[in-house]
C-alpha cells in the first residue's frame, strides 16, 4: 500500500497526486494539517534519513526559525519542530512498505511504484 504524505494545497504535492492518478496508482493521502501528525512516522524518517533530508531547508518555515534553532538542529529538535510545524517537512513523502521517497520527480516515482 502506498501512502502519500503532505499538504493538499502544496504545488509539489498536487503534481505528485496528479502523476499517481494519471498512472493509475492506488494510494492513500495523509494531510499533515487535516489528519494531524500522530500517525506520521516522523521519528522513523529522522532515524533512517536524518533531519537534513527530512526537513525542507528552502521553505518559508525553515527561514522563520532562529539562527540558533538552525545551527543547533538535530533529529530530536527536528522531530519536535516538525510535529508542531509540519510545513518544515520536505513534501511530498511517499511510503511503500519499508521504502520512503522524499520530494517529487516523475522518474523516481515511476521506479518507486513498480
Amino acid at each position: 500500500m502506498i501512502t502519500l504524505y503532505g499538504i493538499k494545497n502544496c504545488d509539489t504535492v498536487k503534481k505528485a497526486r496528479k502523476w499517481l492518478e494519471q498512472n493509475d496508482v492506488a494510494y492513500s493521502f495523509h494531510d499533515f494539517r487535516e489528519d494531524g501528525m500522530s500517525d506520521v512516522p516522523l521519528s522513523q524518517w529522522l532515524q533512517e534519513f536524518g533531519w537534513e533530508q527530512v526537513l525542507n531547508r528552502r521553505s518559508t518555515s525553515w527561514r522563520a526559525l532562529s539562527e540558533v534553532q538552525k545551527t543547533e538542529m538535530d533529529n530530536g529538535s527536528a522531530e519536535s519542530l516538525a510535529s508542531e510545524t509540519p510545513t518544515l517537512i520536505k513534501r511530498p513523502v511517499m511510503t511503500k512498505g519499508d521504502n520512503t521517497l522524499f520530494g517529487f520527480k516523475a522518474d523516481s516515482y515511476a521506479s518507486f511504484v513498480k
